[in-house]
């Protein structure tokens, strides 16, 4: 039996144990123990990525944010979608984070951390949100569990109506919030209409292979 190797470990701000680990050549977060996210199951990251990048024709320099670098799935897929021009900001509050990315995962997507297009913010993406108007064309957000099951109990502020305003603030016309989900929030969906969104739902499998789709992504469109 090929045993899961313990990469490297740290702390959270509200003391939780976030590590990194290896198995079989694929690579996995896990929070206290239990498994945030993993290289062999990234269909949902994808996704998170093509439903937010839905830039208006002719844009030749959208501007992105990333709430969360995890494995660089999604960053992955953004800087496929947006082009030469882009700008693409990712925020990790984990400083250890990015540097795993670099250390580890250079041969997964830590690399694309040096992309002439990315600027990394090591910090909470909701000082990146509440800094200035109309700044991105899309955000992406792929900090917790859901709207209702945080990593960090402080993240309640991005998915409450305040956070919501906010963030559409932060978009240009045009623009795309997409939200990670563990799985359905209705409540979450009808706050999205109700802040003012075109808020849509989709469905997403964990992994290629997978029966049925376990996870959501929601998405608030600005007109």
């Amino acid at each position: 039996m090929i045993p899961f190797r313990n990469l490297a470990e740290t702390r959270t701000p509200d003391g939780s144990r976030f590590s990194l680990h290896e198995h079989d050549g694929e690579y996995f977060l896990k929070l206290n123990g239990r498994q945030l996210m993993g290289s062999n199951s990234t269909v949902s990251e994808y996704l998170l990525a093509d439903h937010a990048c839905h830039f208006p024709r002719g844009l030749r320099q959208p501007r992105v944010l990333i709430g969360g670098l995890g494995l660089g799935f999604s960053l992955r897929r953004v800087l496929e979608l947006a082009g030469a021009g882009a700008v693409v900001q990712v925020a990790e509050l984990l400083p250890e984070v990015v540097s795993w990315n670099r250390q580890f995962l250079g041969d997964l997507n830590g690399k694309l951390l040096d992309d002439p297009r990315v600027e990394v913010y090591t910090g909470d993406v909701f000082d990146c949100i509440k800094r200035g108007a109309a700044r991105f064309d899309a955000i992406l957000l792929d900090v917790d569990n859901g709207p209702t099951s945080f990593v960090q109990k402080k993240n309640a502020r991005l998915y409450n109506r305040d956070g919501l305003s906010l963030i559409r603030r932060a978009l240009r016309p045009g623009g795309r919030v997409a939200f990670w989900s563990a799985e359905r929030e209705p409540a979450f969906f009808a706050q999205l209409g109700r802040s003012g969104f075109e808020a849509a739902e989709y469905e997403a499998r964990a992994h290629e292979r997978a029966k049925r789709a376990a996870h959501r992504i929601y998405v608030g469109a600005v007109g």
